[in-house]
């Protein structure tokens, strides 16, 4: 179903990624979370930025590049300096379930920041990004220094933690249907572009990757889809997915 009307016409055009912050993308109740206290630099001096980024090593990461691999030993964290992350979790039977997008400010490998154990999930680069390595021994060391550095770390667990118990809740809650509906109010307070009182997500989302955040299949969300742009709440912009009734969407969110 192609969505066209009077006063909205996007003829493929998106506003910038670079005119607008980028946000970190993951489930919750509320749709309102805010990811601005995450990043561990800003609670820091830049004598003390300096010092922290001095531990680390930069490395460049290509779409498709992984920071690490579930069931590899943990050995510290990965500071993410640009680009965007996808952390998942890989089930035995080898089904995935993304658990969020991380993007400039946020690190990768909590819970087990100042390493030991294994990861429990895998972080791979989704567009072109560079990361920050920062050994978790040298860290740990730098966080009894300087307490700025120690409340970033903690808030920034904090956030994570909340993060997966909202999809947690989420996934052992709410029927399939529901999920869907609130990924796609999800995705339009973090990715839309307001008009006419519809919102189109500015950005392309595969079928693959909403049953990914979902816990869901491929075939079973285009055919939910469908049914939904049968009773009009969503529609389509070429490739783009809009949301023309985030009332009725809502209501069927919960």
């Amino acid at each position: 179903m192609e969505y066209r009307s009077q006063g909205y016409a996007t003829h493929g055009r998106r506003p910038s990624r670079s005119q607008r912050p980028e946000k970190a993308l993951y489930m919750t109740e509320s749709l309102l979370e805010d990811d601005t206290d995450s990043n561990i630099l800003s609670h820091l001096t830049d004598e003390d930025r300096t010092r922290l980024l001095d531990l680390g090593q930069r490395c460049d990461y290509a779409p498709g590049d992984h920071f690490f691999h579930q069931g590899e030993p943990h050995t510290g964290i990965h500071l993410i300096e640009y680009g965007r992350v996808r952390s998942y979790y890989t089930s035995p039977a080898g089904r995935e379930i993304t658990l969020g997008y991380w993007t400039a400010g946020h690190f990768l490998g909590a819970p087990q920041i100042f390493g030991g154990g294994f990861h429990m999930w895998s972080s791979v680069a989704v567009e072109p990004s560079q990361g920050v390595w920062l050994p978790g021994r040298e860290l740990r060391a730098l966080a009894h220094q300087i307490p700025g550095l120690a409340i970033g770390l903690i808030e920034g667990l904090v956030h994570k933690g909340k993060c997966y118990a909202a999809l947690l809740q989420l996934v052992g809650t709410r029927p399939m249907c529901k999920r869907l509906a609130h990924l796609l109010l999800t995705l339009a307070g973090h990715h839309g572009e307001q008009n006419g009182g519809h919102t189109a997500l500015d950005r392309r989302f595969t079928h693959e990757e909403l049953a990914r955040m979902i816990g869901a299949t491929r075939q079973w969300v285009s055919l939910t889809l469908e049914r939904f742009e049968k009773e009009s709440l969503v529609g389509r912009d070429g490739a783009y997915i809009v949301v023309l009734d985030r009332k009725r969407l809502l209501e069927k969110s919960l």
